[in-house]
């Protein structure tokens, strides 16, 4: 699916992505086709692999959100050095502004969760009722069971049982996946 957009120029696939946000390979695109310049940056201001491939999914969800607004005409010079610089430029604030965790206290695995697939996870978890976000958090990070994620509702002033937290949790997972693009729950 991706493989067949190899051949759509930098600004074709950035005008796509805006267009069609609800399609994830056109991102997915831009990912492939950059991310080896990316962590090559990333991974030389970083001291440790760790924190490379956190710094390197942290840098692609900063392209992802400003991606949405970038304007490839306002850059001057060729399209593809323009926008290779710009790549270049966003890597480098994230870089300059990151404050990275310890190694022991980062839990990002990249080859479980490359970036496109968090950048559309965050955005279909934030779509979800705030309440149901956080038991599927608590379900998922966590590892919580519904009586755990009740009883600590309940300390919050929430008249919970397990039995609805078993319920809100199939929806909020249902929500969830159906707040990913198509092509990226195929990918």
């Amino acid at each position: 699916m991706v493989k067949s957009l190899f051949h759509h120029s930098d600004r074709e696939l950035l005008t796509l992505f805006q267009r069609y946000p609800e399609q994830g390979k056109y991102f997915t695109a831009i990912f492939c086709r950059y991310s080896p310049i990316v962590y090559t940056l990333v991974r030389h201001s970083a001291r440790s692999p760790v924190q490379a491939d956190y710094l390197f999914a942290l840098t692609w969800r900063h392209i992802f959100y400003e991606l949405r607004g970038l304007d490839l005409r306002e850059e001057n010079g060729t399209e593809s050095s323009s926008f290779q610089n710009w790549l270049i430029n966003m890597t480098a604030v994230c870089i300059n502004q990151a404050d990275l965790p310890s190694v022991e206290s980062i839990h990002y695995d990249l080859k479980a969760a490359p970036p496109p697939l968090w950048c559309y996870l965050e955005a279909a978890l934030n779509q979800l009722p705030p309440a149901v976000r956080l038991m599927v958090i608590m379900a998922q990070t966590f590892h919580w069971s519904e009586t755990r994620i009740a009883a600590y509702l309940q300390a919050e002033g929430e008249a919970i049982a397990p039995a609805q937290v078993k319920i809100q949790l199939q929806q909020g997972y249902q929500l969830l996946q159906g707040g990913l693009p198509q092509d990226i729950r195929v990918i």
